[in-house]
């Protein structure tokens, strides 16, 4: 199993986190989390991520570059490039089930 630290993880919290780990469910005191039996006001999907699949593509310049000029720093422009490519296949999926 893959583990990933923080970098903003001390090595005391991180020695903390593995004690809590390796303890069992029974041991573990819930007394100031009570146990919630109403969940009328959940919202489904609201933590899913879907599964990344790391691949090499090739784009025009001018198309990363505008991304990346429209992005929330450097890091946030492959996620616009997701979220535009999403929205188009979500488009033809809906033209294909109106057809």
């Amino acid at each position: 199993m893959k583990r990933h630290v923080s970098k903003g993880i001390t090595p005391e919290i991180a020695a903390n986190l593995a004690e809590i780990a390796a303890m069992d469910d029974a041991s573990i005191d819930l007394s100031d989390m009570p146990e919630v039996t109403d969940w009328s006001n959940a919202v489904r999907g609201k933590f899913y991520r879907p599964v990344k699949q790391q691949l090499t593509l090739r784009l025009d310049a001018d198309v990363v570059h505008w991304f990346k000029t429209h992005a929330d720093g450097e890091r946030g422009y492959q996620t616009k490039i997701n979220a535009a490519l999403r929205r188009f296949v979500e488009e033809e999926i809906a033209r294909e089930k109106a057809a």
